[in-house]
């Protein structure tokens, strides 16, 4: 097993880090700067960043936050949000970006993913599916009609997974498991799973679907959404074969530290890595 990286998830509206349910109701919750520079001291791997608005204004708009915490952070920082072109991501990683990670564009035009892959390297791109559950495959003709788990947990078995696009609003009657396949054919050199029905609510990770994703793709794989405490992390990438987590709640709220994440980590087998790099 590979080292398993601890990604912080930092959700930007403006110049606030927030933090909702299901991506919705969203409360502020800080500075980015300052927690960043927290996880940072605690041991996170990377920074995940992504501006939950950018879909509006169809341009990215965490220039600055990135420039800044670039000249102070020594891990590698992941931007979201808004990528459209192959120009937005030189202007990212010109900033102090060490990666973008995208998802709308991609659903929109997928050969952005082989464009991008082949100029800047696909160690550069990451690939975001944010997906809910559904019973059956209905979804691919009725983009109108949702049922998640997240609001019912009859769904227990012969699950499909629909895609949603900007930051959980848009149905795409796109298959999740379909799409992690090709979005690594075209190039992608990282997945990044977020579970909406799971997100927030810190009641564990989509375990199934992580695993089902994980044993099929060549790639790293980060789980992300449902955090709630140390064991689920453990379980993610034990059961769900997670290369890595991005976690929000627990670590902004206080509920447990990097630190400690890791020790138990290591408790039960894992390998971790500090930002130095070593074990």
């Amino acid at each position: 097993m590979n080292k398993i990286r601890v990604i912080p998830r930092l959700d930007i509206k403006s110049s606030n880090i927030i933090k909702g349910i299901h991506l919705e109701g969203l409360r502020v919750i800080g500075d980015p700067q300052e927690y960043a520079t927290k996880y940072f001291l605690e041991g996170a791997d990377e920074i995940l960043y992504v501006d939950t608005v950018a879909s509006l204004y169809g341009r990215n708009n965490l220039f600055e936050i990135v420039e800044r915490a670039s000249s102070d952070l020594s891990i590698p920082l992941c931007v979201a949000g808004g990528i459209r072109s192959i120009e937005d991501i030189k202007i990212l990683l010109h900033s102090g970006a060490d990666k973008v990670s995208i998802n709308t564009a991609a659903i929109q035009n997928p050969l952005l993913i082989k464009e991008a892959s082949e100029y800047f390297g696909s160690q550069c791109i990451v690939v975001a599916i944010d997906y809910k559950i559904w019973p059956d495959n209905r979804f691919r003709s009725n983009l109108n009609k949702t049922v998640s788990k997240g609001k019912n947990d009859r769904f227990k078995s012969g699950n499909h997974y629909q895609v949603y696009t900007d930051n959980g609003r848009q149905q795409t009657g796109i298959e999740a498991y379909e799409w992690a396949l090709e979005a690594v054919q075209l190039g992608a050199g990282e997945i990044l799973l977020t579970s909406i029905d799971k997100e927030g609510i810190r009641k564990g990770f989509e375990i199934e679907f992580t695993k089902k994703v994980a044993e099929s793709v060549p790639v790293p794989v980060i789980a992300g959404g449902g955090a709630g405490n140390a064991q689920d992390v453990v379980d993610v990438v034990l059961n769900g074969k997670a290369d890595a987590v991005s976690i929000a709640s627990i670590l902004h709220y206080n509920d447990i530290t990097i630190n400690d994440l890791k020790k138990n980590m290591s408790k039960n087998g894992i390998p971790t890595a500090n930002h130095y790099g070593d074990s």
